[in-house]
């Protein structure tokens, strides 16, 4: 019977996490516990079990009698992650770089061949999605649980910023550039080199979002 409530409240984490993820649940937002557990068909143990979960990975905030309510992420908290993940994504490149294997560095090579197509025609979803590709591909050389753990950890909360970084100006160009030079590094087994270049990715990133938040609020202003 444990196993099978774990099974459940699992599934609902899975179920709540999507529905924060594409905005059905959107950020500030009261959770409706009698309301999801009738959408769902579950009763209130799963439910719950599940929203510590959401609670501890930090997509849910609980207040003391009032419930749960998703979490809103800041310009601050963005200032505060950035930093951290570019230093274990570059830790994860550096490893990549001792680890990877001539069949490992082929593999990259047709993903940064989509990523540079992607980016030449313009097709910014499809950039996205080879560019996660990579970090993945990156993360898995690299062959550290704890890292990995972390980084999931940090890309759950900053799926909530809902980041679009690739629509400033020019960012398109020099995040391939920036793909491009970490690769370089991988193919020279440089690992130190693979590393700074990550670390530059991550942390020109967290410049464009915050350029693009400017010349939004200007918009909006003006």
């Amino acid at each position: 019977m444990r196993l099978v409530l774990n099974s459940l409240h699992d599934e609902v984490a899975a179920q709540l996490r999507s529905r924060i993820f594409e905005g059905q649940l959107v950020p500030g937002s009261f959770v409706d516990e009698p309301a999801l557990c009738a959408a769902l068909s579950i009763s209130r143990t799963p439910l719950r079990e599940a929203l510590k979960v959401l609670t501890a990975e930090g997509l849910l905030r609980h207040e003391p009698r009032r419930g749960c309510f998703v979490s809103e992420i800041t310009e601050r908290d963005l200032d505060e992650i950035f930093p951290v993940i570019a230093l274990l994504e570059g830790r994860c490149a550096f490893e990549a770089a001792n680890n990877a294997t001539d069949a490992d560095l082929q593999a990259l090579e047709r993903l940064h061949d989509r990523l540079q197509s992607s980016a030449k025609a313009r097709r910014i979803t499809e950039y996205y999605e080879a560019n996660f590709a990579i970090h993945e591909a990156l993360i898995t050389l690299a062959n550290n649980r704890w890292l990995a753990q972390v980084i999931g950890d940090l890309r759950k909360i900053l799926k909530l910023a809902r980041l679009q970084q690739l629509h400033a100006p020019g960012r398109l160009d020099q995040s391939l550039s920036e793909h491009m030079a970490v690769f370089a590094a991988l193919k020279a087994r440089d690992a130190e080199g693979a590393e700074a270049a990550m670390r530059t990715h991550l942390t020109r990133q967290r410049v464009a979002l915050r350029e693009l938040a400017r010349s939004q609020t200007s918009r909006l202003s003006a």
